[in-house]
């Protein structure tokens, strides 16, 4: 089974919340008409919340909970509420004072997880990426999203990142598509430096690198980027925002995708051979 829409994750979270608010409602014995009128909005808007089409405020929270009496529920359901928030968040919101602060927010993340699983269809992992690669990704990203121009900076936290790879107890478990040897990023001697790199990487002991080859008969397709932690989180990246799924059975729906791009890959010599063959391709 492929993994599931981005959002998904968010709107269980919001279907679970929507649910304990109907439950509050249907125990203090109300309809939906009465708790709308002791918060003094529509009928509309208090089944909007209920069947979870409308996101509740933390103060919509607070006075349904109040509406019916059980004010006791209101702290656990306004963390209920930002956690939900939070699994799925636009790029803009996490980008908007620039890159640096991004690249250094995940690194406790990085510093409590063991394993790492990585999928790449289009760019090579942040994880072993050379400054010049890193450079050019990052600035056609600040420049297609309007961002603030920080990319040296954030280049330097990103390398600074990345030494988690060589730290002992952590494994790195990662899997390219092939085209992502040939995406242009930065001029000729920019792509020979990272895929040299790459090549250097393969001899790192904590790290297996695959690569999927173009004309290997599939049983799962490429998809968008995404980071397997410990098996406890995957972060998902679409062209529009982050996506945190912490839910355990999407969770395990990502470790299967990850299962099925690890048996198309190739490794160590054949890898290398495919590596080799993009960096002639250059010339």
């Amino acid at each position: 089974m492929p993994p599931t829409s981005p959002s998904s994750s968010v709107q269980a979270a919001r279907e679970r919340l929507a649910s304990r608010l109907r439950e509050a409602r249907l125990d203090a014995g109300l309809t939906k008409r009465e708790v709308a009128a002791r918060c003094g909005w529509s009928e509309a808007k208090s089944g909007r919340i209920e069947n979870a089409r409308t996101a509740p405020s933390d103060q919509d929270i607070r006075a349904w909970c109040r509406a019916c009496g059980a004010e006791a529920l209101a702290p656990d359901l306004v963390a209920e509420n930002r956690q939900a928030d939070s699994m799925y968040v636009q790029w803009r919101r996490l980008q908007r004072t620039g890159l640096q602060q991004l690249q250094r927010a995940s690194v406790p993340l990085y510093e409590s997880t063991t394993h790492f699983r990585v999928y790449c269809s289009n760019v090579i992992p942040g994880f072993l990426q050379t400054p010049g690669y890193a450079a050019a990704l990052l600035r056609a990203i600040a420049t297609f999203r309007g961002l603030p121009d920080d990319v040296d900076e954030a280049v330097a936290a990103r390398l600074d990142r990345s030494q988690i790879i060589r730290k002992r107890g952590k494994t790195f478990a990662i899997v390219v598509e092939e085209s992502v040897l040939h995406h242009r990023l930065g001029d000729a001697s920019v792509m020979a430096g990272q895929l040299g790199s790459l090549l250097s990487a393969m001899d790192l002991p904590a790290v297996s690198l695959g690569i999927v080859p173009f004309a290997v008969p599939r049983t799962m397709w490429p998809i968008e980027t995404f980071t397997v932690f410990d098996d406890e989180r995957v972060n998902h990246e679409p062209l529009s925002a982050s996506v945190k799924i912490t839910a355990p059975d999407e969770v395990a729906q990502y470790v299967r995708a990850f299962a099925a791009f690890h048996q198309h890959a190739v490794y160590g010599a054949d890898a290398r051979a495919l590596i080799v063959k993009a960096i002639e391709d250059l010339r």
